[in-house]
């Protein structure tokens, strides 16, 4: 049961992604050129998103479990530390370079962006390679 509505919401978000544009690159480069052809469209689906995160949030943790998994999985760690910034910082550059992000680039993946084709190995490359940069520093630290 988890699969399938697992499976049900990521359809759903990718069709959100492709109605609000967020899968065009162009789309989104545009939002970011505020001194050139700003297009303020994408404000409103990042508000919208806000606001049903906001409400669904709060009516999710008013129960005692998720629907289709036995807890829920929450991050245990809360400080704002130097992995998270340096992430931070290569993700919004990388998002304003090329006009993805891991999401709607998938999506765009699926409808052919001819852009995706050269994104998507360089992001699974740097997810790869984050991956071995975080087991390294945990093991230094051990």
């Amino acid at each position: 049961m988890s699969f399938v509505v697992n499976l049900a919401l990521g359809l759903l978000f990718g069709l959100g992604l492709v109605v609000s544009g967020m899968s065009d690159p162009a789309k989104v480069l545009n939002f970011l050129d505020l001194f050139g052809t700003w297009d303020p469209s994408l404000a409103f689906v990042m508000g919208g998103a806000v606001v049903t995160a906001f409400i669904g949030y709060r009516l999710v943790f008013k129960r005692q479990k998720p629907l289709a998994a036995a807890s829920f999985q929450l991050p245990a760690k809360k400080e704002i530390d130097r992995p998270l910034l340096l992430g931070s910082a290569i993700f919004g550059i990388g998002w304003g370079l090329g006009g993805f992000c891991p999401g709607p680039a998938l999506t765009a993946a699926t409808l052919g962006a001819a852009g995706t084709y050269a994104f998507l190995p360089a992001m699974f490359v740097g997810m790869w390679l984050a991956r071995i940069l975080a087991s390294r520093r945990a093991a230094a630290a051990a």
